[in-house]
């Protein structure tokens, strides 16, 4: 547990849930309760329907995988931030923070 990472996920700038990294082989994202119990809250994808269990994944799930650029964009991101390519958890926690598509960002959880 002392190499997770962890992120908050925000919808439209709001703080809907977190996303962690339990290890390489380990994903889980969460919804807040507040986030829950709101019924005016919308899912934050259809891939994440409201609910209070926990969605684990294997590998970093499709929907904030898809968030990353691709190709030379990707490249030049990862060379400038000194990120590893196959490290899409920390390239997401270091390229999805603004100017996303879509209403969906995420950030470091400090």
């Amino acid at each position: 547990m002392d190499d997770m990472k962890r992120a908050k996920v925000y919808w439209k700038g709001e703080l809907a849930g977190s996303l962690m990294e339990v290890d390489s082989d380990s994903y889980v994202f969460k919804y807040y309760s507040t986030w829950l119990d709101d019924d005016t809250k919308p899912a934050i994808s259809l891939s994440f329907p409201k609910t209070q269990k926990e969605y684990e994944s294997v590998k970093l799930f499709p929907f904030f995988y898809n968030m990353l650029s691709e190709g030379f964009n990707r490249q030049q991101q990862c060379e400038m931030l000194k990120i590893k390519e196959n490290d899409y958890f920390e390239l997401l926690l270091s390229t999805a923070v603004v100017d996303t598509i879509g209403a969906v960002t995420v950030t470091r959880f400090e």
